[in-house]
């Protein structure tokens, strides 16, 4: 744990990029200072997380295009291209969530924002070359997977610098508006693909059947000059906090709490499902209604799910988080069932808008179970810690407070790299529920029953009277 030296005098605004003084929980310092330098923190995080998840979608809405412009993978590589970011994201997060403590939010944030250049630029180019292969396109489609990462530090830094009663609400807005990258990317890439907006830098059109042209490279190169502002943004002007600090021996004690893998289970069910539904979404449709365009609708899932997460965050706050997340998932159990109403079965139709309508719901309450599983998990941890310090000394209950707050920035992080496999698996179980039994319904039972078990999660440790931690 670092040493504070000359701390800054209370009231006064902290200088240079390292804060060593930071006292959230502390009305007057909040107020004077604390929530000036949170906030400038939060709405710098907010654009360099939505960039992260606009990088690791975009094959979401790559897939889609790819044998249009002459390429010829079947659908189950496709799938397979959407899913892979999902599978290498979900496992760096494990690595990043443990990055802040140790590096320090400022820098992490800045050089894993940077990172994203690296995919970025190749798919530009690597979508030009018809001689590209299919295992090159895996390599990119994993390198995507450091968008997914980022969102396990950027979580976690957050957390520390809010107090306690508006982490919820704080962690929501991070989240929800960072998420909101899924749905910028499946709206604006359909538009930059359609003109040469790079010029000669930005390579050739390419030529389409019914001749009309494409600049697939474009859903790489666009993300280029706001990835490279904001990673500049968050060097100059965020900060790292020298009461974050720890070790990675120090987080580790997570792994002993059950409460951390608990909380893993019920995320991986809300941000994994609601991951997981925007990278399958537009190959489902495309694959249950042939007549429909993908790009058209599939935005909307992540768009809507994104931006409720903060109300999931603010609900947490007022109703409290268990209550919210079992009546939520109760609702997830409803909208999959809509959502199997209307899918096309046994040679029928189906009904797209009665589809699209029970997904949107889908997406709503997995925004929201996003938002309160995270008001959960600070409240979990510093509960614990709280009961484990009564009756001892104030120092000894500073310190255990402390610990709370470090072991839950490691469990956000953490539960988000398990939540984060949401983007393979789902992705996955469509195209091998397509491929054993001609159509997605399998996959979506299985869904269920994954739901229902959340729903008794819940109710036994959190919600029902007399819960071990209720909160």
């Amino acid at each position: 744990m670092s040493v504070t030296k000359n701390p800054p005098i209370s009231g006064q605004p902290a200088q240079g990029p390292v804060i060593h003084d930071w006292r959230p929980e502390d009305p007057h310092f909040w107020g004077s200072v604390g929530k000036q330098i949170a906030t400038r923190n939060l709405w710098i995080s907010i654009p360099a997380l939505l960039l992260a998840f606009s990088v690791w979608m975009v094959w979401s809405a790559v897939t889609v295009r790819l044998n249009s412009i002459g390429f010829s993978f079947s659908n189950d590589q496709l799938f397979w291209l959407a899913a892979l970011p999902g599978l290498s994201g979900a496992t760096f997060r494990i690595f990043y969530s443990f990055m802040v403590p140790i590096f320090g939010g400022r820098r992490w944030t800045a050089l894993s924002t940077a990172s994203l250049l690296i995919p970025a630029i190749w798919m530009g180019y690597a979508v030009q070359d018809q001689s590209t292969t299919y295992s090159v396109f895996v390599i990119i489609a994993l390198l995507c997977g450091f968008g997914g990462g980022n969102f396990a530090s950027s979580m976690a830094n957050i957390s520390f610098f809010y107090p306690k009663s508006q982490q919820g609400t704080a962690l929501g807005l991070n989240a929800g508006l960072g998420n909101l990258g899924v749905s910028v990317m499946q709206f604006s890439v359909p538009l930059v693909i359609g003109a040469g907006l790079f010029g000669a830098v930005g390579g050739q059109a390419q030529e389409l059947g019914d001749g009309s042209q494409l600049w697939l490279q474009n859903a790489g190169f666009i993300w280029v000059p706001f990835i490279a502002a904001v990673a500049v943004a968050a060097w100059f002007g965020m900060n790292d906090l020298s009461s974050a600090k720890a070790s990675f021996k120090e987080q580790s004690v997570i792994f002993s709490r059950k409460h951390n893998w608990l909380m893993c289970w019920l995320y991986l069910a809300t941000f994994g499902s609601f991951i997981g539904f925007a990278a399958g979404f537009p190959l489902l449709i495309k694959t249950q209604f042939p007549g429909v365009d993908p790009l058209q609708f599939a935005f909307l899932g992540p768009l809507v799910g994104a931006l409720v997460r903060p109300l999931g965050g603010w609900l947490a706050d007022k109703l409290g988080g268990a209550r919210v997340t079992l009546w939520n998932f109760v609702l997830m159990i409803a909208a999959v069932f809509g959502v199997l109403a209307f899918i096309p079965v046994a040679g029928t139709e189906g009904n797209f808008y009665g589809f699209l309508a029970m997904f949107m719901l889908l997406f709503v309450t997995t925004g929201i179970g996003n938002g309160s599983t995270f008001r959960m998990i600070p409240v979990i941890f510093r509960t614990l810690h709280e009961r484990s310090s009564a009756g001892q000394s104030d120092a000894l209950k500073a310190l255990a407070i402390k610990s709370a707050g470090k072991e839950a920035a490691a469990v956000l992080g953490f539960s988000s790299a398990v939540a984060a496999y949401g983007a393979f698996f789902i992705p996955k179980s469509f195209g091998t529920s397509m491929a054993l039994t001609g159509g997605p319904q399998m996959a979506l039972y299985v869904f269920i029953g994954f739901y229902i078990s959340c729903i008794g999660v819940t109710w036994w440790w959190y919600s029902r009277k007399g819960a071990e931690i209720s909160c």
